[in-house]
């Protein structure tokens, strides 16, 4: 069987490494006779677990000792419950960055929680019908100076456009979704009030979250709150107030293994710098295909492109399943094709897609 490179945008590919450990320790954990899933979460080998992933995870990301570490439920939409209810206190309204898909989403739901400020972004231009994303640059954000707190999406993930630079907001908090940024480059972590990302891009598999929050940002949730996902209450039960996602947990400590093994966050920017760079390279060089975002806001994780000739795309997609490369539809929102290259997809993956992408164009070129 040939090698198959799996391009989707989440749940993504995980490190073959990662897999591998994973199944040989999955019936007998470190000869103790059960599954890490079967372990209780109270236990002390899983307790021993859970710390030794946050450990590992403060050290990547330079995670000051003022911010709190909490493994969540309920994925990156979860969050967009969770903030305004935590954060937008009464008498306050929350400042939303709208760059895309997934922050409208995370727009649609805090505004049921309070008064929400939309700053609409985009700059989206489509002359002749093709497809122009920019986004304004944070300097010339119209930012409220008394907001509880400024939420953005570094990186949408659907449109394939993200952004780099940080707003200077007077010393409100930022909040961030870093669901598909989060490990991928390095950030600042004290620049930021809150930040959350959804496990299932750069962390592991779905069904755990995790919360990076500033520990003065604790104890203001909405009396209507629910326990779970009340930041204070989880901070104050070690993310166990009640059953986490155990076996996801015990994964995610497996991937920062790996990433520390792999040179930590600096080593594997470096390389998706380099497959970004690739990939945008060869479609920006071929007339058969396109992706027109800014070169300053192209997202280094999810590069959407179209064919020039979009009836081909079925026939696109079916012949790159041939060559074992999996998941490359693009979002029905925005129809082509997209290519999520997360930390787990290797340089191989994207070389062999930029040759696959080649062949296609000679043959099917006019």
């Amino acid at each position: 069987m040939s090698r198959i490179f799996n391009f989707s945008a989440g749940p993504s590919m995980l490190p073959t490494e990662v897999m591998a450990k994973a199944q040989q320790e999955f019936v007998n954990w470190k000869n103790t006779g059960s599954s890490v899933m079967e372990l209780s979460h109270r236990s002390p080998e899983f307790m021993a677990v859970a710390a030794q992933a946050e450990a590992d995870l403060r050290e990547l990301m330079q995670i000051p000792t003022n911010y709190k570490v909490l493994f969540c439920h309920g994925g990156g939409r979860g969050q967009f419950s969770a903030v305004p209810l935590n954060l937008l206190t009464s008498g306050k309204s929350a400042d939303y960055i709208v760059s895309g898909s997934w922050s409208i989403a995370a727009v649609k739901e805090a505004s049921n929680y309070g008064e929400i400020n939309i700053i609409d972004i985009s700059d989206t231009k489509k002359p002749k019908g093709k497809r122009v994303t920019s986004v304004i640059e944070p300097s010339r954000w119209p930012l409220n100076p008394d907001a509880a707190y400024v939420h953005y999406c570094p990186n949408e993930t659907v449109d394939g456009v993200e952004i780099f630079e940080l707003p200077d907001t007077k010393g409100v908090p930022i909040v961030a979704d870093m669901s598909s940024t989060i490990l991928s480059r390095t950030i600042d972590v004290t620049k930021y009030g809150l930040i959350y990302a959804g496990a299932q891009k750069n962390i592991g598999p779905s069904g755990l979250t995790l919360v990076i929050v500033r520990e003065d940002l604790l104890g203001n949730a909405q009396s209507t709150t629910p326990c779970i996902m009340n930041y204070q209450s989880l901070a104050d039960y070690g993310s166990m107030y009640n059953t986490p996602p155990t076996y996801a947990w015990y994964l995610a400590g497996l991937v920062f293994q790996w990433l520390k093994q792999m040179g930590g966050v600096e080593a594997i920017a470096k390389v998706n710098q380099e497959k970004a760079e690739l990939l945008y390279r060869y479609i920006d060089d071929n007339a058969f295909y396109s992706n027109n975002i800014k070169t300053d806001y192209r997202s280094l994780m999810n590069v959407p492109f179209w064919l020039a000739d979009e009836s081909l795309n079925s026939k696109f997609l079916e012949e790159a399943e041939q060559a074992g490369l999996m998941a490359l539809k693009g979002h029905r929102s925005v129809g082509g094709m997209r290519a999520s290259i997360y930390n787990a997809m290797p340089i191989e993956g994207v070389e062999a897609l930029v040759n696959f992408m080649n062949v296609f164009a000679q043959k099917h070129s006019l």
